[in-house]
C-alpha cells in the first residue's frame, strides 16, 4: 500500500464538517479554502469516497509547485511520476483553473501540462509514440493561485453529491452534500423526532435516514478509481464489507417529509426508496403551517423559499410569520430554517440562537438555528 496526500473538496464554508468526517474516519487533516487535507493509502481513497456525506469529490495530490513561465510548469510537471497512475491506455483529460496569477491562460496551461505528462510517459513506456486513450478515466486538474501549481487526481468522477437514489428531482433541488451537512449541524439524535416542512424531492429526510441507520452515502454508487491498475485487487470489496458491517438498518427512525405539492410528495417518496429507505420514512402531503404534534424534544430541518424574486418576496414573507406563530409553542423542539432573506428573524419573529453563513450552490444563504431546550439526559 502506498501513502498519498489526499484532498477532500469542500463547499464553501463546509471545510469543518469535511474535516470532522475524515477525523471520524481516523484520518488527521488540514483545512484550507475549499479543502481538506490528509495523508492515506489506497484503502483511504475507497474508505473516503464511501463515507464523507459533505465532501465534493477526493482527489490524490501529485504535485505542487511554484511557476511563473510554461518553461517551469513544463519542466515541473515531466518529472512527476505520473506513469503510477496513467497506463498505457488510461485516458487522461485536463482541466485547469487560474486565480491571480502570472500563468492565466487556462487553455495552455492544460495543453501544456497535458504535453509534459506525454513527455514523461513516452520516456517509460518506450514502445509506445502515440496513446490511444481508450481506457480506464484518470481526469487530473491543474490548478494555479498565485502562481503555485497544483496538480491532482480525480478518484470520484461524479461528484459525491451524486449518491445513486435520485431518480426525479424540482426545480431547485438542495444538494445532498448541504443536506448532510445542515442535519449535522442540529443536535438531532436517530432516537428523536425529526422533520422536513419543505421536503421537494425528499434530500433532506433521505440523507437523515442514511445518517440515522449509519448507512455510507457512497454505497449505491460507483467511483473511478475502481478501475484503475494502481488499486490493489479487493480494497473496494473491503470498504464496502465495512461500510455493510458497520450500517444499522434495525435501527427505528421517526422521520416526516411534508409538501405541499402532490407531485413533490410523490418524487420523494420514490427517491427514499431507491434510496433503499421504503418505509423508513413518511411522506405526506400538507402545508407547513398546518404542522402540529404532541411529540417532544424533536427536529425541524427545511430550506423553505427564499423569495429570490422580488414578486415572490410577499408572499414568502407572510409565509415566515405564518411559520413563526405555528411553531411557537414547540420549545422542547430545535428549528433549522435555511434561506437567502435577509430578514428572516424579522417575519418569522423571533431571533436565532445561532447563524451559520453557508452557501447554496452560488445563493449566500444563512442557516437560522433555534435551539429548543435540553432533553434530560443531556443534562
Amino acid at each position: 500500500m502506498t501513502k498519498y496526500k489526499l484532498i477532500a473538496t469542500a463547499a464553501m464554508g463546509l471545510e469543518a464538517i469535511v474535516a470532522d468526517e475524515v477525523r471520524k474516519l481516523g484520518y488527521e487533516c488540514t483545512v484550507d479554502n475549499g479543502k481538506v487535507i490528509f495523508e492515506g493509502d489506497e484503502l483511504a481513497v475507497a474508505r473516503t469516497n464511501l463515507w464523507l456525506r459533505t465532501a465534493d469529490r477526493i482527489k490524490i495530490q501529485l504535485g505542487e509547485f511554484k511557476a511563473t513561465t510554461f518553461d517551469e510548469l513544463f519542466e515541473k510537471t515531466k518529472v512527476l511520476p505520473w506513469e503510477q497512475f496513467i497506463t498505457k491506455d488510461s485516458e487522461f483529460p485536463v482541466s485547469g483553473k487560474s486565480i491571480k496569477s502570472t500563468l492565466y491562460s487556462v487553455p495552455d496551461c492544460q495543453a501544456i501540462v497535458k504535453k509534459a505528462i506525454v513527455e514523461r510517459l513516452k520516456s517509460q513506456y518506450r514502445a509506445v509514440e502515440w496513446f490511444q486513450e481508450t481506457g480506464a478515466k484518470v481526469p487530473i486538474e491543474v490548478a494555479i493561485r498565485k502562481d503555485f501549481v497544483t496538480l491532482t487526481i480525480d478518484t470520484s468522477g461524479a461528484g459525491l453529491h451524486k449518491r445513486g437514489y435520485r431518480v426525479q428531482q424540482g426545480a431547485a433541488p438542495l444538494k445532498e452534500t448541504l443536506a448532510a451537512a445542515l442535519i449535522q449541524l442540529t443536535n438531532w439524535t436517530p432516537d428523536r423526532p425529526f422533520v422536513d416542512l419543505f421536503c421537494g424531492s425528499g434530500t433532506i429526510p433521505i440523507e437523515a435516514a442514511l445518517i440515522g441507520q449509519n448507512i455510507a452515502p457512497g454505497f449505491n454508487r460507483d467511483f473511478l478509481a475502481e478501475e484503475w491498475e494502481i488499486m490493489p485487487a479487493g480494497i473496494w470489496e473491503k470498504a464496502r464489507e465495512e461500510a455493510e458491517d458497520l450500517a444499522n438498518y434495525d435501527q427505528s427512525l421517526q422521520i416526516t417529509g411534508s409538501d405541499i405539492q402532490h407531485s413533490a410528495v410523490e418524487m420523494a417518496t420514490q427517491n427514499a426508496q431507491e434510496a433503499g429507505l421504503a418505509g423508513v420514512i413518511q411522506f405526506k402531503q400538507m402545508q407547513a403551517t398546518d404542522f402540529k404534534t404532541r411529540d417532544m424534544y424533536g427536529v425541524i430541518v427545511s430550506n423553505p423559499p427564499y423569495g429570490e424574486r422580488i414578486s415572490d418576496r410577499p408572499g414568502v414573507e407572510k409565509l415566515y410569520q405564518q411559520l413563526g406563530q405555528t411553531l411557537a409553542d414547540l420549545d422542547t423542539w430545535s428549528i433549522y430554517f435555511i434561506t437567502s432573506h435577509e430578514e428572516f428573524e424579522k417575519h418569522f419573529g423571533k431571533k436565532a440562537t445561532k447563524k451559520r453563513k453557508l452557501f447554496n450552490g452560488f445563493i449566500r444563504t444563512d442557516y437560522y438555528q433555534y435551539w429548543g431546550k435540553r432533553h434530560p439526559r443531556e443534562d
